[in-house]
């Protein structure tokens, strides 16, 4: 996973760890919090907030574990082969997420929204149009804009352009080149800061200017749903890469053996994928 990778004829088992119990301890903690603040019970941001910085500090304390593992030379070939077979499944399991979203959106726009239109159902709502961003049955949903196309479409290009800088870090870290790696390494979380701040301000557009909100109907509800979620994923990655970065300043890694540099990039360009789908399904179309 790091600079140094051992020659053991073994596969490495890490002994018994506390980690994930109290991983899964804060996960709980953070859920029954956040399911407590959404039911407007006044200890639920507190409990959410110290369940989220509790699992934050146990996945400070795994992975930094795991890190001196690595620069140990614990790790060996198998090692590395069972890392990249984790990281493929995981990045897979993130594909059927937003699988799963993006079906949302198809079966409102293709199936749901011309079915309430139809000549069956003009009775109940014959002011229904089968338009998407439409307001409803009834008029049900407050009058709302659907979002312009000037943020994602600078957004895109940020994410573009992140992905050809993350690629020549790379090559600069297999070229033995560490300056060029984390100069080129800060501009893609740089870049990547920046998508998350124009994310912000569009949604800050969207409340105050074109009255798009969460609850503003099916096209609300997805929009911010894919867009936040992504938007999330973006956030991750960046933490990672930043971890990355900081691992390069401090000599770890070689031209051979950087896995985890590989793994935080296969993770961004798994996100840079799925926005240009946003971009087209949710912004174009």
């Amino acid at each position: 996973m790091s600079s140094q990778q051992g020659n053991a004829p073994y596969y490495f088992v890490p002994g018994p760890s506390k980690w994930p119990f109290l991983g899964g301890a804060a996960l709980l903690a953070t859920m029954l919090g956040a399911a407590s603040w959404v039911n407007s019970e006044p200890w639920g941001p507190i409990l959410c907030g110290v369940g989220l910085l509790s699992f934050l500090t146990v996945l400070f304390k795994w992975f930094s574990d795991a890190i001196g593992e690595s620069e140990s030379g614990k790790y060996n070939a198998r090692i590395d082969t069972s890392f990249r077979w984790s990281m493929s499944w995981f990045i897979f399991s993130e594909v059927m997420f937003f699988a799963a979203f993006f079906g949302a959106l198809f079966y409102a726009r293709t199936i749901t929204m011309p079915w309430l239109a139809d000549l069956d159902h003009k009775i109940l709502w014959p002011d229904f149009a089968a338009h998407w961003g439409n307001l409803g049955p009834a008029g049900t949903v407050e009058p709302f804009e659907k979002m312009g196309l000037l943020i994602p479409t600078i957004n895109t290009l940020l994410l573009l352009t992140s992905g050809v800088t993350l690629t020549v870090s790379h090559h600069a870290l297999r070229a033995g080149h560490r300056g060029q790696t984390a100069f080129w390494l800060a501009v893609t979380i740089l870049l990547g800061a920046t998508f998350i701040g124009m994310q912000a301000y569009e949604y800050m557009e969207a409340y105050q200017d074109y009255n798009l909100k969460l609850t503003s109907g099916i096209y609300g509800s997805t929009f911010f749903l894919l867009t936040g979620f992504h938007g999330f994923h973006v956030t991750i990655g960046a933490i990672m890469l930043t971890v990355v970065l900081f691992r390069i300043l401090k000599g770890h890694f070689t031209p051979e053996h950087h896995f985890a540099f590989e793994g935080a990039a296969w993770y961004w360009h798994f996100v840079d994928v799925v926005w240009l789908g946003l971009y087209v399904v949710v912004y174009w179309l």
